[in-house]
């Protein structure tokens, strides 16, 4: 047993606890009362708990369909990430059983915080779980089994992971129209799987995401100086020539915060107007302070 605990880290199990939580907030309060969906195999566990006998409820589905895909994917993924994943969906799938049979809270009918409104429900339901997947996997586990199988498969077959999982999810919600006989609830799905989504990369890479500049220059020194004067932070030169030209110059990487991108290039162009910048973005950064 501790041999297969090696390299679990104790405060991530924390953090998958809670977001395991708030994952299951987010469906159970939100999205199955009015009978909208997720997506990926959680959406897919909901639609079968619609359909079929009562006791294989949304909590029975999420076990019986993500943990074989997560062991299979074993070998792909790790030790620890299937360990992680496997915990964040049995913390899931027991919160929502607790809130759904347990708890007394009334959600057979509606949303007890968004009532009925459909649009309410998509938006609210789609952020708070993004949250709970959000965390997950910015604790190096996935909450989602559907993840895993887009990991396997999408090279074999020449698409990327992406387009995998949302091709998967396109066909989820055209079945759910077809089983329901209705549209308007897996239109609104929809719109969860793209609040779900964007939460998640604002979890995952940061709301505040810095900027990386790349400054092509014939003046590095007097550059990297004054850039380091007035925002106290470090560069890195790297030596370059030319494509056209064929001359020596060099690259200067910078990272810089959204507000002052402006006041970088106007230092830039102050010592060498001639100088080539390119701006993107970046999701973290991790440095020695």
């Amino acid at each position: 047993m501790k041999k297969m605990l090696h390299g679990v880290k104790w405060e991530k199990i924390l953090m998958i606890t809670v977001a395991g939580i708030i994952n299951a907030i987010g469906i159970t309060i939100f999205l199955n009362p009015v009978k909208l969906y997720d997506s990926g195999i959680s959406g897919t566990s909901m639609l079968l708990g619609q359909i079929t006998p009562e006791w294989l409820s949304l909590s029975v589905f999420l076990l019986v369909l993500n943990i074989p895909l997560f062991l299979y994917g074993f070998r792909k993924q790790g030790r620890v990430f299937t360990i992680y994943s496997i915990y964040a969906v049995a913390v899931y799938s027991v919160s929502a059983w607790l809130i759904t049979d347990v708890l007394p809270v009334d959600v057979s009918m509606a949303s007890p915080l968004a009532g009925t409104d459909l649009l309410l429900c998509a938006l609210f339901g789609g952020i708070i779980s993004g949250i709970g997947s959000g965390l997950v996997i910015r604790s190096g586990g996935a909450i989602d089994g559907i993840e895993v199988m887009a990991v396997i498969f999408a090279k074999k077959i020449g698409i990327s992971v992406g387009t995998f999982v949302m091709m998967y999810n396109v066909v989820l919600y055209i079945v759910c129209g077809i089983v329901i006989k209705s549209w308007i609830l897996p239109l609104y799905s929809i719109v969860t799987y793209a609040a779900a989504l964007k939460t998640i990369d604002f979890i995952v890479e940061g709301i505040d995401r810095e900027k990386s500049a790349m400054i092509i220059t014939t003046r590095p020194d007097e550059i990297s100086k004054a850039l380091s004067a007035v925002f106290e932070r470090g560069s890195t030169k790297i030596d370059a020539v030319g494509g056209y030209s064929n001359e020596s110059k060099t690259v200067i990487y910078f990272v810089v915060n959204r507000f002052q991108v402006t006041r970088m290039k106007d230092i830039v162009k102050e010592i060498d107007p001639k100088a080539y910048i390119t701006i993107s973005e970046v999701a973290d950064v991790f440095a020695n302070n």
